[in-house]
């Protein structure tokens, strides 16, 4: 065992001489003495610089959000801008093709010519709807009844929530876990596929977008009438701190980020002059 260590010391370890010649006059140009373990440690310091050099050029410039799987908020929020452009875009085409169509029938002579323009056309003929069928059917008077009745007893909407102020749902979901102050869980978990959309729950402005450890995106809004509301565990943020917000606005995207997540899910809290309230006696989750 002794010998074959030494026989491989002793190859790693002769010398060689690597010569660059002349091919007319056989002239030495350079020379440079070298040895295996030369040669191995040379290759190794070059893969490594190589990788370096490699994930340098990734981390620090754009070529980062050509890899599959890594994207940033900002490349998030992009993109989601994006789809929404595109879907105006779209209801831009649609308008001007029946535009464009009613044009072709009046020219043509399929039709006679009647008043339209651009901007209201929807169908060929104007929609007409009788008195009859905007009164409100039996259902929907006894639901209105129902409402008013429960409403009349709810005495923090009638002394916070004046006028026309109303809570929007913040995301679609099922309730996995409830508000339960005895526990100090003074929110509701609602569970929801990821980068599902979450609305701000009404008007206010962003006075925290930050990323936590415990709670990964975290977003808060101020609203009127002393009200904060908190959209915890996000998968990314839309909006940033100072941002003004409408009700029922997107401001993030469903995630599991944080160490206390165990799932995909909306972490939701609502709070009134520094005192934790249960959102569900103000908002009906699906």
């Amino acid at each position: 065992m002794a010998k074959e260590k030494k026989k491989l010391a002793k190859k790693l370890l002769h010398r060689y001489r690597l010569v660059i010649l002349n091919e007319d006059t056989f002239e030495e140009r350079l020379s440079f003495k070298i040895n295996r373990l030369y040669i191995m440690a040379l290759a190794i310091l070059s893969s490594l610089l190589l990788v370096t050099l490699t994930s340098l050029l990734i981390v620090y410039t754009p070529l980062k959000s050509y890899i599959p799987g890594y994207t940033t908020t900002d490349f998030k929020t992009a993109a989601t801008k994006l789809n929404l452009k595109i879907d105006s875009l779209q209801n831009v085409i649609q308008t001007k093709n029946n535009y464009y169509k009613s044009i072709s029938k009046v020219l043509t002579g399929e039709v006679d010519s009647i008043y339209f323009n651009e901007d209201s056309i929807k169908d060929i003929q104007p929609v007409t709807i009788t008195k009859e069928e905007l009164k409100p059917s039996k259902s929907d008077s006894l639901l209105r009844a129902k409402v008013e009745k429960e409403d009349k007893f709810n005495v923090f909407e009638q002394a916070i929530f004046e006028g026309s102020f109303s809570l929007f749902q913040p995301v679609e979901g099922l309730v996995s876990e409830p508000f339960d102050a005895n526990e100090k869980h003074y929110a509701v978990d609602v569970a929801t596929d990821k980068n599902e959309p979450v609305k701000s729950t009404a008007d206010g402005r962003v006075i925290f977008a930050e990323w936590t450890v415990e709670t990964g995106y975290v977003i808060i809004i101020e609203h009127q009438f002393a009200l904060i509301s908190v959209y915890k565990h996000n998968s990314t943020l839309l909006k940033s701190q100072g941002d003004f917000v409408t009700s029922g606005e997107v401001i993030a995207l469903t995630g599991n980020t944080g160490n206390l997540s165990t799932g995909t899910h909306l972490h939701f809290e609502l709070w009134i002059d520094g005192n934790p309230v249960n959102p569900e006696e103000f908002i009906n989750f699906d």
